[in-house]
C-alpha cells in the first residue's frame, strides 16, 4: 500500500477510519478479478466479431472481401480499419484466432483503454505499411498484423515499463510465439510479410507511445506531518 502523502498522528485512529483501510483492502483482489473478466469479455467479443464476420462473408458470397486493401488506390485508405476484422475463409480465421485470444488477453489485463488504444496504432500501421508496399492488384485482410503487432508489444513493454513481471511475461511470450517472426520475411506467396512487419513496428511503438507513467518525485507534494 502506498502511503506517500497521508498524514500522520500520534494519535489513536477512529474505528471508522480502520474500517475504511480494510475495506480498500479487500477491493484489492477484485479490481484484479475485474480486470481479468473485462479482458477475457473484451477479447471473446473480438474473436467472435471475427468468426460472425466470416459467416457472412460466406453466406452472401465474399462480398466482404471488398473491405480489404487494395495497395496505393487513395479510396482504399479506408479499410484500413475494416481490413483489421476480414478473412479470406474461416481457416484463415482459426489461424488467427488462438494466438489473437492469447496475445490481446495478456495485454488488456494492463487496462482495456490502454490496450484498444495499442490495438488502434497497431491496426494503422499494419494497414499502412500494407497500402504503401504490398504488390499492385492485390486484396489483403486478416488480424495477423494484429498478432504481431501484440506480440512486439509483450516482448518490449516490460523494458519500457521497467516492470519485473511484464518483462517475465514478454520472455513467455517469445518462447510460446517467437518463431513467428519468420512471418516477416517474404518467404511465402500469399502471406502478407508487409502486414506482419509493420504491424510488429506498429506494436513496439506503441510500448513507448503508451507507456506506463510513474509519478515525478520532484513534481510529488510533501506534505508536513503533525
Amino acid at each position: 500500500m502506498d502511503l506517500r502523502g497521508a498524514s500522520v498522528s500520534h494519535s489513536y485512529e477512529p474505528v471508522a477510519d480502520r474500517s475504511a483501510q480494510a475495506s480498500v483492502g479487500l477491493a484489492a483482489p477484485l479490481r484484479g478479478g475485474a480486470r481479468v473478466t473485462a479482458a477475457a469479455a473484451v477479447m471473446l467479443a473480438w474473436v467472435g466479431l471475427l468468426w460472425l464476420l466470416e459467416a457472412v462473408d460466406v453466406a452472401t458470397h465474399h462480398s466482404l472481401d471488398t473491405f480489404g486493401i487494395v495497395p496505393r488506390e487513395t479510396g482504399e485508405l479506408r479499410d484500413i480499419i475494416p481490413a483489421a476484422f476480414m478473412h479470406f475463409g474461416f481457416a484463415h480465421v482459426a489461424a488467427n484466432s488462438l494466438p489473437l485470444l492469447v496475445l490481446g488477453f495478456i495485454a488488456a489485463l494492463r487496462g482495456i483503454t490502454r490496450f484498444l488504444s495499442v490495438s488502434f496504432v497497431i491496426i494503422l500501421a499494419s494497414g499502412l505499411g500494407v497500402w504503401l508496399v504490398a504488390p499492385a492488384h492485390t486484396n489483403t485482410a486478416g488480424a495477423s498484423g494484429v498478432v504481431f503487432g501484440l506480440f512486439g508489444y509483450l516482448l518490449v513493454r516490460g523494458f519500457v515499463d521497467r516492470r519485473l513481471l511484464d518483462i517475465a511475461v514478454g520472455a513467455g511470450v517469445a518462447v510460446l510465439y517467437g518463431s513467428i517472426l519468420w512471418g516477416v520475411l517474404p518467404s511465402a506467396q500469399g502471406v502478407s510479410w508487409q502486414g506482419h512487419l509493420f504491424g510488429l513496428l506498429g506494436g513496439v511503438a506503441s510500448a513507448f507511445f503508451f507507456r506506463a507513467r510513474t509519478p515525478d518525485p520532484a513534481r510529488t507534494p510533501v506534505r508536513s506531518t503533525r
